[in-house]
């Protein structure tokens, strides 16, 4: 069984290879252990209205929207939000789609005071597959980790 200091660690360390200016990179399993066995870990999802709607959802997960559809439009509250639902000292773990938008909002965090801030690599649904699909091959989904259908 690995434990939390481990998990952090080896995210650190992914973190400093890949030069992010935050504390590291998750995988979907190892966020789900750190949000689960971490008291006061927050997972923030910050898909659009719309893929909660139509994709799915994690239950228990702070949803902030860091661009809206259609358009794409970027949250201009995103940090105000964020400061209003989060503890600016817990650690805090950011999903989207496939883990784009949760690096920009992970560096955002940041540099808002944020220090224990983590990206969920392959997010919610990962990259596409062969045949154009997502989340098949890696991301939460894919990893059968608990999320729903509104």
């Amino acid at each position: 069984m690995p434990t939390i200091s481990a998990i952090l660690e080896r995210a650190q360390q992914r973190g400093k290879l890949a030069g992010l200016p935050y504390a590291g990179a998750l995988t979907p399993t190892e966020a789900h252990f750190i949000w689960c066995h971490a008291p006061g870990t927050r997972l923030v999802d910050v898909r659009s209205h719309a893929e909660w709607d139509l994709v799915g959802e994690i239950p228990g997960t702070v949803q902030l929207e860091w661009q809206a559809y259609p358009g794409w439009v970027l949250n201009p509250y995103f940090v105000q939000q964020l400061k209003q639902q989060v503890d600016v000292e817990a650690l805090v773990m950011f999903i989207c789609r496939s883990g784009g938008r949760s690096h920009q909002a992970a560096v955002v965090a940041h540099n808002a005071g944020y220090t224990e801030v983590y990206n969920v690599l392959e997010g919610f649904e990962g990259n596409k597959s062969a045949d154009g699909r997502r989340g098949q091959g890696c991301g939460w989904k894919a990893a059968d980790l608990p999320w729903k259908h509104r």
